[in-house]
């Protein structure tokens, strides 16, 4: 088994928000001297893991990021009887268990059992909090030190596994990734543009205002975007309790994400949803490297796709002369020409 598996893939998004900055814009980085679209890689994670291919590819081995356990272990009491009082006091108990609480607020009255931070909670976890609930309210006591031993080493929450987690008040219980990804961006300069738009009242008949009932503005941009992940396969593995069965499962769903899934954002209005065009995926053990620096110099010319192709291409060759091969082996998919298939890249980051 090879420790290290790289995916490049080269993604065309028509006119899209995909992922906003703080002003509802899309998001931008600067880049070889010019601006770029960029999607990060929180919101490529993101979408991946909560995708349906995703969630039906490994089913009961997806994890759940809350700050609200505190809440939901009190309503799981008072459902079964337990008096506000004691509900409140041992939902408190267990949700101090993964962080520090929320401050109080009149505002909103269950916020003190909220954690500070988000937390990615195993399945395995999950069902331990709601076992411990029913325990507290069949018995009527509070929990014990042994109760509250809730957290795990050994999970199969394969978003875990793959992304990591980080529980400052555990960190015996935190993860470390066995899946980077980079912030997605244009291999060319962009601009980005301005949508103005209006929304007619469909009861407004003109007799008294010829306005429209809305009119607003959104941003957007198109590009062909390079994206880079590296995973290493063995840590993913170790991760998983060396269940090998599981990591393969979830290289694939993996992998299938990247190539098919695209955020959520503005999708309803842009409806910029779209499959990688190339994909290259490369096994090995040497060290890892991404290959953005061929798209340093903006891509340029009537066909970016095949022009961003032959550049990743020629500077990859490039840098495998010079530093030697990264990768034991490849495999290519390239939609543009209808060579290889996204099976054939799966099986092959598979075995």
């Amino acid at each position: 088994m090879s420790r290290f598996i790289q995916l490049h893939l080269l993604t065309s998004y028509p006119p899209s928000n995909l992922n906003r900055d703080d002003l509802g814009r899309p998001k931008t980085a600067v880049m070889g001297g010019k601006t770029r679209l960029r999607i990060s890689s929180q919101s490529l994670k993101r979408a991946w893991r909560t995708s349906d291919l995703f969630m039906e590819a490994l089913a009961s081995h997806v994890g759940t990021r809350t700050k609200e356990v505190g809440i939901q272990v009190y309503k799981r009491l008072i459902e079964r009887g337990v008096s506000e009082r004691k509900a409140r006091e041992w939902a408190r108990q267990v949700a101090a268990v993964f962080g520090a609480l929320k401050s109080a607020s009149t505002d909103k009255p269950l916020q003190d059992l909220e954690v500070e931070q988000l937390v990615h909670f195993a399945p395995a976890e999950i069902q331990a909090i709601e076992l411990l609930a029913d325990k507290l309210a069949a018995t009527g006591e509070a929990p014990s030190k042994d109760d509250l031993n809730l957290l795990t080493q050994k999970h199969t929450a394969v978003d875990i596994a793959m992304f990591g987690r980080m529980l400052a008040n555990a960190p015996a219980y935190s993860m470390e990734a066995a899946v980077q990804v980079a912030h997605a961006v244009t291999v060319h300069e962009v601009a980005v543009e301005d949508d103005y738009f209006t929304a007619v009242d469909d009861l407004n008949r003109g007799e008294e205002d010829m306005g429209a009932g809305h009119i607003g503005e959104t941003e957007f941009g198109a590009g062909v975007f390079y994206l880079y992940v590296c995973i290493n396969h063995q840590l993913l593995e170790e991760n998983l309790g060396g269940d090998t069965p599981l990591a393969s499962k979830a290289l694939g769903a993996m992998v299938e994400a990247a190539a098919k899934v695209a955020p959520t954002g503005k999708q309803n209005s842009f409806a910029s949803r779209a499959y990688a065009s190339y994909i290259l995926a490369e096994k090995g053990d040497q060290q890892p490297r991404s290959l953005s620096v061929a798209f340093l110099k903006p891509v340029r010319g009537n066909d970016l796709l095949a022009e961003a192709i032959t550049s990743f291409e020629s500077t990859r060759r490039n840098m495998d002369a010079v530093y030697g091969s990264c990768a034991e082996a490849v495999k290519t998919l390239n939609a543009q020409l209808g060579e290889g298939s996204l099976e054939e890249i799966i099986r092959f980051v598979q075995e």
